[in-house]
């Protein structure tokens, strides 16, 4: 343990520095580590708890002590002296555990603790305790009780941040976890037609040249479907979406547009290379199995509509050659 303070004035300057500290705590482990630490030396203590209230129960969620005490446990809020400091709002002084009712002496057989000084923590409601723990008879003074309620002050302010602070990561990481799955078709993996709407229509506003829109198409899927099952058709189009994912360049856009149809945008591609792209991933395509490919170059002005349904005709274009093959539509 850290020195104890010996002066009034060291005293004061432990605690504002401790509030200090606390105060810029992002998490609760931070602001219980700070707490206890604090506690354990403003009053000389051989322990230190800070426990949470957790509806009808007290959660030791952490400690500072010469020997592990309950961390982790938790215990029904009318069997522990930290739950009746809570439910109270007072603070509690025993200067002999083994005395006083409020005690469950069993908790106590197996520890060092013989004295203890319970402060609540608490803002609209009952929120948790901060307790210090003696291995010998002692008696609280006073002092160490405004110290330690101080103390539990402000750290009832930090819990309060901290928890915020985690609850809000926790809804932004579920929202971002959401807005992943609402956008990525759950067969392949890839986008789906309502991301893919969505960033077209983006690409296009930003006004990005060249662009272009390539619409793909696994050859005689009904018939490979109608062979082999759905499930081996749908392991199909899984690896059908990896081995593309690999043939295109790391800021172009692959997605589902719809049964065995996919959809490529290549913004700021000259034509040479979006017809080379295209031609990767025609070859990339499992040997099993061919693809044709149309492809379609942004006029500037049309709608995403115009240039997605050009791209299909000129789908279609290589379907009707021989299919197998890239066909680049004619300018709109």
């Amino acid at each position: 343990m850290t020195s104890v303070p010996t002066t009034t004035a060291d005293t004061l300057s432990t605690l504002a520095d401790a509030i200090d500290e606390i105060a810029s705590a992002r998490s609760v482990d931070d602001v219980q580590r700070l707490a206890n630490a604090t506690a354990r030396r403003l009053v000389a203590a051989d322990g230190a708890a800070l426990v949470l209230r957790e509806d009808t129960q007290c959660h030791y969620v952490g400690e500072d002590a010469i020997e592990p005490l309950w961390k982790g446990r938790r215990f029904p809020i009318e069997d522990c002296v930290t739950g009746w400091s809570m439910l109270h709002r007072e603070p509690v002084v025993i200067e002999d555990v083994y005395g006083d009712p409020r005690v469950s002496h069993d908790q106590y057989r197996t520890t060092f603790v013989r004295s203890l000084l319970v402060v609540p923590i608490h803002s609209a409601d009952p929120r948790g305790a901060l307790g210090a723990y003696w291995a010998q008879p002692h008696q609280a003074s006073g002092e160490q009780v405004a110290l330690l309620r101080a103390l539990a002050g402000s750290t009832a302010v930090a819990l309060e941040r901290a928890m915020l602070t985690q609850e809000l990561e926790r809804r932004r990481v579920t929202e971002d976890d959401l807005r992943q799955l609402s956008e990525r078709d759950a067969l392949t993996g890839v986008l789906n037609r309502r991301a893919w709407d969505q960033l077209l229509s983006s690409a296009l506003r930003k006004g990005t040249q060249p662009l272009f829109v390539a619409m793909l198409d696994l050859d005689h899927f009904k018939a490979y479907n109608d062979t082999h099952g759905h499930r081996a058709g749908d392991e199909l189009l899984r690896r059908s979406a990896r081995a593309w994912r690999s043939a295109i360049r790391a800021g172009d856009i692959l997605a589902r547009y719809g049964g065995e149809e996919f959809a490529v945008l290549l913004a700021g591609c000259p034509e040479e290379r979006a017809i080379e792209i295209a031609e990767r991933l025609r070859n990339a395509t499992l040997h099993e199995q061919s693809v044709s490919i149309g492809l379609a170059r942004w006029d500037g002005s049309e709608g995403a509509g115009s240039l997605v349904e050009r791209a299909d005709r000129a789908l279609y274009v290589a379907k009707r050659a021989g299919r197998n093959r890239v066909a680049l539509a004619a300018q709109a």
